[in-house]
């Protein structure tokens, strides 16, 4: 996870020792995805938000390493929650863009306060995973302008006061960061409430993200 937050643990940024991260180009490479935007065809909203991103509308804030990330909490409670399509875009020339044309359509999910019991981040280097783990005790994660970009997500969900369908642009409950570009399929609520998270992300920011009981290593197993 990005931004101007306390840590940034979806991009290991050669922590790892060079034999894991020079591993065989095919553990690098981004497989096929499944990837559709709130049931609009993905190849169309892909179109349009490519050339929204050309314009600068979708304001892409960093170049994404395409290597995906897991992330799971048994429970995630927010305020102000918006969601929207967007396209993350790799470095050029990326040996992990494969035959995405280094772009990857996501869903992106904001909240404006979020609370995550005991969440565990993972991302597979090649033969090896990165993983990283906090809030396992008495106090949670804690995240404000959380943002994530996700090609999955599942769990168990309840929304307070939502609203489904409207202009991306439009949305005012999760604050500025919980606005998309014009025209694309967007939903928001005053709340969010998922158990049982897991999601599949490729890029996350937070202004502040704060994990209580941190711990970082290695395994043979992600998330």
């Amino acid at each position: 996870m990005t931004s101007s937050a306390e840590l940034t643990p979806e991009r290991p940024d050669g922590a790892a020792a060079p034999d894991v991260l020079d591993t065989p180009a095919r553990r690098g490479r981004v497989r096929a995805r499944r990837a559709a935007v709130m049931a609009v065809p993905a190849t169309a909203v892909a179109a349009g938000l490519a050339i929204l991103t050309s314009q600068g509308a979708l304001g892409v804030q960093f170049a994404i390493s395409g290597m995906p990330f897991t992330v799971t909490a048994t429970e995630l409670n927010g305020t102000g929650f918006a969601q929207f399509g967007g396209l993350d875009e790799m470095a050029e020339g990326s040996p992990n863009a494969g035959d995405t044309g280094g772009q990857v359509l996501v869903v992106t999910s904001v909240i404006k306060n979020a609370t995550l019991t005991k969440l565990c981040q993972s991302v597979d280097l090649g033969g090896t995973n990165l993983i990283i783990r906090a809030g396992e005790g008495a106090q949670k994660v804690t995240a404000s302008d959380l943002t994530t970009d996700s090609t999955e997500l599942s769990g168990d969900a309840a929304f307070n006061n939502i609203e489904i369908g409207n202009d991306a642009s439009t949305l005012n409950k999760a604050g500025a960061q919980g606005r998309g570009p014009k025209g694309v399929f967007s939903q928001q609520s005053d709340t969010v409430h998922i158990a049982k998270l897991r999601q599949t992300n490729y890029a996350t920011t937070a202004g502040v993200f704060k994990l209580p009981g941190l711990k970082l290593g290695f395994s043979g197993s992600g998330c």
